[in-house]
């Protein structure tokens, strides 16, 4: 007997292959999958901006890699001794002009020269609810806090985001021919527009990518939405927040992604990184023991085969740090 109703999800003709170029980019359910694959040594740039949940601000975001932007200090503002981006999460926040720019402006130019190389661009819309800053009307994403007063909430409209994201899609596959462009929707309630409004809101996304994927047949569409809400379907799916999918729950989905997106290769492959990230991150006991020495060696052997066989060029910053670790045991 089956006690669940599965979400259909036709497995893609495109795969991920470690040596493709990702970019991901959207609400805290993108870093869910987007850490997932930067831990396990995908050549990925997870939220150059920072967590961004609206489709008007991760467009904006988009156009401004693609126009290779350079931020100044008149783009930011200080509150609370740190200087802010309303283009940026507050993790791009510093206490000096010189800080802030540098950090904003360094992960510019290689999420700008990943987005032309990239082979995929994943992207999570959250909500449909916008802020507009009311000095220029301007969305921003992120408001850092300042007064409520100072900005006007707003629901866009399915053609809002259509007409939006059109053009920019036009211009994206002009730039990257090459690139593949995945669609998802955020699992993650959003309580604070009530049950209601966050349900109307999800609606939007859902049918402004639909109107979007039916205009192009190469857009696609994961449905993470529909896999914790109607699949998973029950409170233990979510954690404590009861609005945050759980870690079973984005193990699961994670599963599904695999297996829509991966080749048997890829999940291989993915197997060995795991095993290799796992060891990376173990702390011996006794790190001058020879039992020691010999896991080092074992897991450089390991990483420098999948290097030559399977060019996978991020495994070469942590195989330098551990050749550096077995050369001082020597």
């Amino acid at each position: 007997m089956i006690f669940r109703t599965e979400t259909d999800i036709p497995e893609s003709k495109e795969k991920i292959c470690y040596k493709d170029k990702i970019l991901i980019m959207g609400s805290c359910f993108s870093e869910n999958i987007g850490n997932w694959l930067e831990e396990n040594f995908f050549d990925i740039i997870v939220n150059p901006f920072g967590i961004i949940y609206n489709p008007m601000t991760v467009s904006q975001s988009l156009k401004n890699l693609l126009n290779e932007k350079s931020y100044n200090e008149n783009d930011l503002f200080k509150l609370n001794d740190l200087y802010h981006s309303f283009d940026h999460h507050s993790r791009f926040s510093y206490t000096t002009v010189d800080e802030t720019l540098h950090y904003i402006n360094s992960m510019m130019q290689k999420a700008s020269l990943q987005l032309k190389e990239a082979s995929w661009l994943l992207i999570t819309f959250g909500t449909s609810y916008v802020y507009r800053w009311t000095e220029n009307n301007d969305v921003v994403a992120n408001c850092h806090k300042l007064p409520a007063n100072q900005f006007t909430r707003k629901k866009l409209s399915v053609s809002d985001i259509v007409e939006e994201w059109r053009p920019l899609l036009k211009q994206l596959k002009e730039v990257n021919p090459n690139l593949n462009i995945v669609f998802t929707v955020s699992p993650i309630r959003h309580l604070k527009d009530t049950l209601h409004g966050n349900e109307l809101s999800k609606a939007t996304l859902l049918l402004a990518i639909e109107e979007l994927c039916n205009e192009d047949e190469t857009l696609k569409y994961f449905p993470s939405y529909e896999i914790l809400i109607d699949e998973l379907r029950d409170y233990r799916f979510y954690s404590d927040d009861m609005t945050h999918p759980s870690s079973m729950a984005i193990e699961y989905i994670k599963e599904r992604f695999s297996e829509t997106y991966f080749s048997k290769e890829t999940k291989s492959t993915l197997l060995e990184c795991q095993k290799i990230s796992k060891a990376i991150s173990h702390r011996p006991f006794n790190q001058n023991s020879a039992v020691y020495r010999n896991f080092l060696k074992q897991t450089i052997d390991r990483i420098n085969l999948l290097i030559n066989k399977k060019e996978i060029q991020t495994l070469r910053k942590p195989l330098d740090i551990l050749n550096s670790q077995f050369t001082s045991l020597k």
